[in-house]
């Protein structure tokens, strides 16, 4: 955690990043990243002309940037981190004027042994994609990702047992200043009307339930996030009446990020940037294997 630079991935945090799996990338040679923007770029203004993604009356242009985030890796075996970002430059602006970024997308791997391990040496992993900005930007890049290197992209949806675990993880973290509640919010099934309840707990109480509740420091059982939930919906039953074990857990939220059962993430700590992503990396690698 301490080689991560707060300086350098502070544009990362306070996004809301869409989640994607992507499968090993076939020769793709990092030696070739300035090239790699040039035909990009020549693929989403070929877009662009079959009605894409255009505004109308403005003659506009895609500036694609694609580099290398070294800091973002967890193991020797991980592969550093590839950003990719889309800039809108307006041929009728001045040319002092600063280009207006519209999309940002990064792969990257934090602790993915599991899978680089397992794959000949042509292929490259970084299992996570994130992106950030217009669905038709991601579409693009995800389609000449996907011809270009021979991968497949899938949407990575995050089920409520992953969504416990990552409020209990967050929960237990110590932060030097922990302001927002940590919050869970539930959806109500079977019912005619669409409801949702939001559970917000005092960060400090939350912290102190699961420090009770964790054997060991630095590790985390199913049993101890089962017992956690356990405690927090005993709670709310005995002052609501309403047991939230029926419900199903579509969203948590806590100092150090928020996560949604859509795929849609939102890291708020830089401290505790690699962890998420670790787990993050880790749930990119199950869907693929």
């Amino acid at each position: 955690q301490e080689n991560v630079d707060p300086q350098k991935t502070a544009f990362l945090l306070r996004k809301a990043w869409t989640l994607y799996s992507v499968t090993p990338l076939y020769r793709f040679h990092r030696a070739r990243l300035r090239d790699y923007a040039r035909l990009l770029s020549a693929f989403i203004a070929a877009e662009k002309q079959k009605g894409l993604a255009v505004e109308v009356g403005v003659e506009l242009d895609i500036k694609v940037a694609v580099s290398s985030l070294a800091d973002l890796r967890g193991s020797e075996q991980d592969q550093a981190a590839i950003l990719v970002q889309l800039s809108l430059r307006s041929q009728a602006s001045s040319r002092n004027s600063e280009d207006k970024l519209v999309w940002l997308g990064w792969f990257c791997s934090v602790y993915g042994d599991d899978l680089s391990e397992n794959v000949p040496e042509d292929f490259t992993c970084l299992p996570l994609f994130l992106t950030h900005g217009a669905e038709s930007y991601t579409s693009m890049v995800g389609s000449w990702f996907q011809k270009t290197f021979d991968c497949c992209f899938r949407r990575l949806a995050i089920s409520p047992l992953n969504l416990s675990w990552m409020v209990a993880m967050w929960a237990g973290c110590t932060l030097d200043r922990a302001t927002c509640a940590v919050e869970l919010v539930f959806s109500m099934p079977h019912l005619s009307q669409p409801l949702d309840i939001s559970y917000a707990i005092h960060p400090e109480d939350a912290k102190a339930l699961w420090d009770t509740v964790q054997k060991t420091p630095g590790e985390i059982t199913q049993e101890e996030v089962d017992v956690f939930m356990d405690c927090l919906y005993a709670h709310f039953h005995r002052h609501f009446k309403i047991h939230l074990s029926a419900a199903k857990l579509v969203k948590v939220s806590t100092a150090v990020a928020s996560a949604h059962c859509d795929g849609i993430v939102k890291i708020l700590h830089s401290q505790y940037l690699p962890g998420v992503l670790m787990l993050l990396t880790e749930l990119a690698i199950s869907q693929i294997q």
